[in-house]
């Protein structure tokens, strides 16, 4: 490989890097505009923080143990070996990968923060801000890694061939599984469901700003699925990115689609809230395999996974009673599994594979998630009161509103 070709694919690989970052943005704006006004600066200060922690964690050890090299236990374990510390010493430019190591930490460590920023949308509105950034800590530097070496690191998913180019199960059906066993040890928000059953509906503070979140996203979302090629210095793998950001473009179009379709059908409305939840649904269903279908296989693919988003969240809210503010459940934890599932409809992976695929991310996540909720719970607790959830946790938590001349 010549230096310029390093160079395009180190450049190409950070700057879809970049464009993930900024899916910080989309999740913030998105969540901002879907919870109620009394606890936007709250959720605000959870996706910086997040954001700021899967950084450190992926530098310290997440890293090392999704890409452990030969530092490893088993095909289910790595080991973390001499790698754990601050540094990336261990890093080298090279040219066998055909781009920088270092971009490549910058590249993954973006999708670190994704898995996390899901879990945030589900739980907000009533769990605090401490225990909230103590289990990112376990997340982005245990619970994903380990999940992330199983396929990306060369485990044992690896080893059987399951299928999954840029994360519908690895990045967010792990942020999903992770975000309803917390949603189920938490528990509904104050007065969201009445004694008779009943669901009370808690509409979000700014849907405008909700909106610009899912178009950041769908932007960022580019960057997400067209960098995972990994490469742009020949005309294939050129190619191959075009149709990643081809079909990319089509699922969430799709998404949007079938999401406005079936809620027209259902309710007569055509609701917004669900049209937003649509692209993002859309967009995490293509993830799974954006490099291998037409564009018009991937504009179904979306349209169902709009379809599917609309009713998971009915579901989980109505019969379940699930309270997730933002649908992140059903748009990255639903709609992950089917673009796992539909992988095979463009000759990537087979059905058996996959679903062994998304069963064991799922029960990873859950499982890790609620063991280590449950020792968190026991030692710092993980809801205000009732008083402090009623008044806003913006008030008890950040003491800035973020709407001061507006009161609910």
């Amino acid at each position: 490989m010549s230096e310029l070709e390093y160079a395009l694919n180190t450049f190409y690989l950070l700057i879809s890097g970049a464009f993930v970052m900024w899916m910080a943005a989309g999740f913030t704006m998105l969540e901002a505009g879907l919870v109620r006004a009394k606890n936007v600066s709250e959720i605000v200060t959870k996706n910086l923080g997040l954001y700021s922690i899967a950084c450190v964690m992926y530098l310290v050890c997440g890293f090392f143990l999704m890409y452990p090299g030969d530092s490893v236990y088993n095909a289910y374990f790595p080991m973390l070996g001499t790698t754990l510390g601050m540094s990336l010493d261990g890093l080298t430019f090279n040219t066998d990968l055909g781009y920088s190591d270092a971009a490549d930490f910058f590249f993954q460590v973006v999708f670190v923060a994704t898995a996390m920023s899901i879990i945030s949308g589900a739980v907000a509105e009533r769990m605090k801000l401490i225990p909230f950034f103590l289990f990112a800590i376990v997340l982005t530097g245990f619970i994903y890694p380990v999940q992330g070496y199983w396929k990306w690191g060369g485990g044992w998913l690896d080893a059987i061939g399951y299928s999954d180019f840029a994360g519908s199960g690895i990045v967010h059906l792990c942020g999903a599984a992770a975000a309803l066993a917390a949603v189920i040890i938490l528990g509904p928000r104050t007065g969201k469901y009445g004694s008779d059953g009943s669901v009370n509906v808690m509409r979000g503070s700014n849907i405008p700003i909700a909106a610009l979140g899912a178009l950041i996203l769908w932007l960022g979302w580019f960057g997400f699925n067209g960098g995972s090629q990994l490469a742009v210095n020949d005309a294939a793998n050129a190619n191959a990115v075009a149709q990643v950001f081809l079909n990319t473009n089509a699922a969430a179009a799709g998404g949007v689609i079938g999401a406005l379709l079936i809620t027209k059908i259902l309710t007569g409305k055509a609701d917004v809230t669900m049209a937003i939840n649509g692209a993002i649904a859309g967009l995490v269903a293509i993830t799974a395999a954006p490099d291998t279908p037409s564009g018009g296989l991937a504009t179904m693919i979306g349209l169902i996974g709009g379809v599917i988003v609309y009713l998971s969240v009915v579901f989980l809210d109505t019969v379940l009673k699930i309270d997730d503010p933002v649908g992140a459940i059903s748009a990255h934890g639903t709609v992950g599994i089917w673009g796992i599932m539909a992988t095979p409809l463009s000759g990537a992976g087979d059905f058996g594979t996959q679903a062994i695929g998304a069963i064991s991310i799922f029960l990873w996540a859950f499982i890790c998630t609620a063991g280590t909720l449950f020792v968190l719970n026991a030692i710092v607790g993980l809801r205000p009161s009732e008083e402090e959830e009623t008044s806003g946790l913006d008030a008890s938590e950040i003491g800035v509103e973020a709407y001061p001349e507006f009161k609910d």
